[in-house]
């Protein structure tokens, strides 16, 4: 029972915004475990392309780049559709594609709050209904299909930092995964979620660029890496996670559940 539990051997996965950051890591993460084909998507071609080529060339399966914007319907429509010409059956979908915004509460303005929703919480559930066919054709009792949402501790916390629409779309995104999973898994179908703290990536910058300073503030005394992350994607998307059910997992360093808190002077 316990053999390949962590395997993801012939499995074929999509994770959006997988060029770079977490969806990247996830994507090698999948492939160093096995998966056939990982599709991965992106806004600009350039980018998407030459991470699929060298996924590629380091791990025996394949990654396919499908550079396609996701930030409105007719984009997830249109990516649904091209997964759907290439693939009757999809194991594993990862919903990371995600934007932020930061400004002071006065000036915070509504291209700001539109943009961040729509492509992290719209866009999110759009894409994942209208991938439901390939996905449901995938799950069985015996292996269950998985879909893992990408959050955010700012979802689960306050983050210090003025990004309202931000921290608002990934405390959507969790809820949403507990709605969502408490449907699709009648379907056999399990949807979890990742709340990440401190990664390297374009949208964190404080972690790509300051790490050693950010690290001060994490209890685990680092920030996120490569194996961090794709070791707990690997699990929820293995047989390893497959009775894991609604849950958002913080994979922070101990932030958010493991912080000793402020001393208030009285």
């Amino acid at each position: 029972m316990l053999k390949d539990l962590f395997s993801l051997h012939g499995r074929i996965a999509l994770v959006t915004g997988g060029s770079r950051g977490i969806g990247k890591m996830i994507a090698a993460g999948f492939l160093s475990q096995g998966a056939a084909k990982v599709y991965i998507t992106a806004r600009k071609a350039g980018p998407c392309e030459a991470t699929a080529k060298e996924l590629t060339a380091a791990y025996d399966g394949e990654c396919i780049a499908l550079p396609i914007d996701i930030s409105t319907v007719a984009g997830c429509d249109m990516l649904a559709g091209e997964i759907i010409k290439r693939e009757p059956k999809l194991d594993i979908l990862v919903n990371n594609a995600g934007a932020a915004w930061g400004a002071e509460f006065d000036e915070f303005p509504e291209s700001g709050w539109d943009k961040v929703m729509n492509l992290n919480v719209k866009s999110m559930f759009f894409l994942t209904k209208a991938l439901a066919k390939p996905i449901r054709a995938a799950a069985s009792r015996e292996r269950p299909a998985k879909i893992i949402n990408i959050a955010s501790i700012d979802g689960i916390f306050v983050n210090p930092m003025e990004t309202y629409s931000y921290g608002a779309s990934k405390a959507a995104v969790i809820h949403m995964t507990r709605r969502v999973a408490a449907r699709l898994i009648k379907d056999h179908i399990v949807v979890t979620a990742i709340a990440p703290g401190a990664f390297a990536s374009d949208m964190n910058k404080a972690a790509r660029d300051h790490a050693d300073e950010l690290a001060k503030r994490i209890p685990a005394g680092r920030i996120g890496d490569e194996t961090d992350m794709a070791g707990l994607a690997i699990f929820l998307a293995s047989r390893a996670g497959d009775y894991v059910v609604g849950n958002a997992i913080a994979i922070d360093g101990g932030v958010v559940y493991a912080s000793a808190g402020l001393e208030i002077a009285g």
